[in-house]
């Protein structure tokens, strides 16, 4: 398979929200349907392509690499960073998997019983209710704990051990970003529908 129809395209939905990351490949087969279109984005300014006007924009307007380009029998043709969906308008409805990484990203490597931020290292997971309590590792029930504190409360419950949370936990709204993050680099031509608040993902409700 050729390298290029690997590259990753940015899906906006029909409000021009960022719902995904999809491989050139998927996104030329919603094209040829006519289930999307391609968004160029040059300077400030947009400009809405079909397929078949994509197709003579990229004969007219050759990219400079090679990953840029998707080698058809016929023509050659650029590989389009951006495609807007025509009837889509919803985002996906999605859950952000519960990890000791994105339990971090929610709590903000901050220990919920002493308000520390720490790096990764020297913090810990804690279960809210202990386990041998019958609690459950669960988003309302997992938080971020220094050392120090993780280790003062042991298995007990809060208030047995004199400690409160700085917060109530709970599960984290999913944002598409954390998709498009996982999913590899993001385009230049992606920071025109990317808001920068969404790179520093909020993960709280």
């Amino acid at each position: 398979m050729e390298a290029a129809l690997m590259e990753p395209v940015l899906v906006l939905n029909r409000l021009w929200q960022a719902v995904n990351v999809i491989a050139a490949k998927r996104a030329f087969s919603l094209l040829a349907s006519g289930h999307a279109q391609i968004v160029h984005a040059e300077d400030e300014s947009f400009e809405v392509f079909n397929m078949m006007d994509w197709v003579d924009f990229s004969r007219h307007n050759p990219p400079a690499g090679e990953l840029e380009l998707v080698h058809t029998v016929k023509y050659p043709i650029r590989v389009p960073r951006v495609i807007l969906l025509s009837v889509f308008d919803r985002m996906p409805r999605k859950e952000v998997k519960l990890t000791r990484h994105n339990v971090f990203e929610r709590d903000k490597y901050t220990c919920q019983y002493c308000s520390k931020k720490l790096p990764s290292e020297d913090l810990n997971l804690d279960h809210v209710i202990p386990r041998h309590y019958g609690g459950k590792t669960t988003w309302q029930n997992i938080v971020c704990s220094c050392i120090d504190c993780n280790s003062r409360k042991a298995n007990r419950l809060p208030h047995e051990a004199k400690m409160r949370l700085i917060r109530k936990p709970s599960a984290p709204k999913w944002r598409p970003v954390i998709n498009l993050v996982a999913r590899g680099k993001k385009q230049e031509a992606w920071k025109h529908f990317l808001d920068i608040a969404y790179w520093n993902v909020e993960l709280e409700k």
